[in-house]
This record gives structure tokens, C-alpha cells and sequence, in this order.
């Protein structure tokens, strides 16, 4: 099932974050942020489908900012009335793993905000495509307030434990603000 309300833009990017709010009130001023900027450069958030929590702030930032919402969620969320039916698109889709392979396939690139197991699971599924060399598209975890320092230390440890390598690693960019997210993403918005 597709609705359509406007025509999508030629640049996208793939949002992965939570579906509540959290504790901090800047991870929902940052998802704004994002949804605003993304509008205002003209730029295509692709994301959940979802209209709940820090997936309803970037997408109904971007849409007040007139920008274009491409949603992508599986039947069982639908049937749980959680789908965001005033975006500019949404593809309602059999499984998880088909979400995940549609968003990536209409992305450009990726950008990680606070999230939890379904965050975690999306963003390390695009790395281990690109890992096997299934894409090139880059992918940016907006660290927001520290979030994530835990999860990045980890990943270092892995690189001197040998598990992970330093050049897969090195996939992983990045960023502590909205802008300096999007600047690392500028090759290929």
C-alpha cells in the first residue's frame, strides 16, 4: 500500500531512531532540527512510518517546514495504529527486514539519532551491508548529549580486541550537532 501527497525530492536520507521520546528533552529538539533542516536544503527524510515518539518529531518537522516524508512500516505496526498517515508517502510493507531493505534502497545515506534495540538493529544492519560491500552510502550517529559514548568505546574496544576491523569501524562517522552531521553526509546530499 502507497499514499502519496507530494512528489519525492532527488537527494534522501534514511532517519533510524526511537519510537518514545527518552528522558532528555534535546533528543526531541534535535529530531526537529533535523526534520526542519532537512526540508529547508530540500533534502528527503525517509524513516519508521511511525507517529510516535522521536519518529513523529523529525517527521512532522519536516513536513511543517514543507519538506517531503517518505514512511516505511510493516503491517504489524500498522495494525497496532501507529502508522503516520499524514505523510507525504507511506509504504506499509510485510516484515521488518522488508522496511529496512526498502528504506536503504531509496536512501542516499543514513543518520542515527537516540535509539534503542530497533535503532541499534537498523543502523548495524546498514553497516554490515556496507561492510560486505553491498552499498557505499555513508552513515552518521548523531551523537547527541553523549548518547552513544558508551556504544562508540565499545566499538573501539572491539578494534583493539581484533573483533571489529579499524577500516570497518572508520564506516561508522560521527557528528554531535544536526549540521555537522549533514556536513559529513555533503558528498552525497
Amino acid at each position: 500500500m502507497r499514499l502519496s501527497l507530494t512528489s519525492p525530492p532527488t537527494r534522501n536520507i534514511a532517519v533510524f531512531c526511537a519510537s518514545v521520546d527518552g528522558a532528555q528533552p534535546l533528543y526531541r529538539q534535535i529530531a526537529e532540527e533535523l526534520g526542519t533542516t532537512l526540508a529547508n536544503r530540500e533534502i528527503g527524510l525517509i524513516y519508521g512510518g511511525a507517529k510516535v515518539g522521536l519518529m513523529r518529531a523529525v517527521a512532522e518537522a519536516c513536513l511543517a517546514a514543507g519538506g517531503h516524508v517518505t514512511g516505511v512500516i510493516p503491517h504489524v505496526l500498522v495494525d497496532l495504529e501507529v502508522a503516520h498517515r499524514g505523510i507525504s508517502e507511506l509504504h506499509v510493507v510485510d516484515t521488518m527486514h522488508t522496511r529496512k531493505a526498502l528504506m536503504g534502497q531509496k536512501a542516499d545515506a543514513f543518520l542515527i539519532l537516540p535509539g534503542g534495540f530497533g535503532t541499534l538493529e537498523e543502523m548495524f544492519e546498514v553497516l554490515a551491508w556496507q561492510t560486505l560491500k553491498l552499498h557505499s552510502k555513508p552513515t552518521v550517529l548523531l551523537n547527541i548529549d553523549g548518547f552513544y559514548d558508551l556504544l562508540l568505546a565499545f566499538l573501539d574496544h572491539a578494534v583493539t580486541q581484533g573483533i571489529l576491523k579499524q577500516k570497518n569501524r572508520a564506516n561508522l562517522l560521527v557528528a554531535t550537532s544536526v549540521e555537522s552531521a549533514l556536513e559529513a553526509l555533503s558528498t552525497v546530499l
